[in-house]
């Protein structure tokens, strides 16, 4: 489903949840203007499948829809900065969970909805590196899907990014 985030006199994030109340389970993408970094947090907890601005070329908008549609997430990059977090060493994150800095940046990058091939080639690793990575971070959030790697870092990480 696309979903407008303006529905005039009410959010998407006010419609969701009554929606999910009738039975409603589809994949949701939701098309806005704008919303702020906090809104698209809680849009994604909600379980929306992806955030995608106006603003952005119609190509990006088929990538969009046919990211979700496969079962994957979709972030703009506009919204790279809710993952954004200090470089360093291993810190203990949400939950107690210890990210060091490439797999922090490898999850940045999985939350802009960049393939292993791209996160890659932006790291300067091996791909295989990049699913072993994906792989302790599986483990650490304990997930078994990208998509839920993508919801997990939302929640867990909701005040530090």
């Amino acid at each position: 489903m696309l979903l407008d985030h303006d529905l005039g006199v009410e959010r998407a994030w006010q419609f969701l949840p009554a929606a999910k109340s009738i039975g409603f389970t589809g994949r949701v993408l939701i098309v806005t203007a704008w919303v702020g970094d906090a809104e698209a947090r809680r849009l994604m907890r909600q379980g929306v499948c992806g955030v995608f601005r106006k603003e952005n070329s119609l190509s990006d908008l088929v990538k969009a829809i046919r990211t979700v549609a496969a079962g994957s997430l979709w972030l703009d990059p506009a919204y790279a900065g809710i993952a954004a977090k200090p470089e360093g060493g291993a810190e203990e994150s949400g939950g107690g969970i210890s990210l060091n800095e490439r797999e922090r940046k490898v999850l940045r990058f999985v939350l802009e909805g960049l393939s292993n091939k791209e996160i890659a080639w932006r790291t300067s690793i091996s791909e295989s590196y990049v699913k072993a990575t994906l792989q302790r971070l599986f483990q650490k959030t304990g997930v078994r899907t990208r998509g839920q790697l993508v919801r997990a870092a939302l929640e867990l990480f909701s005040g530090e990014l």
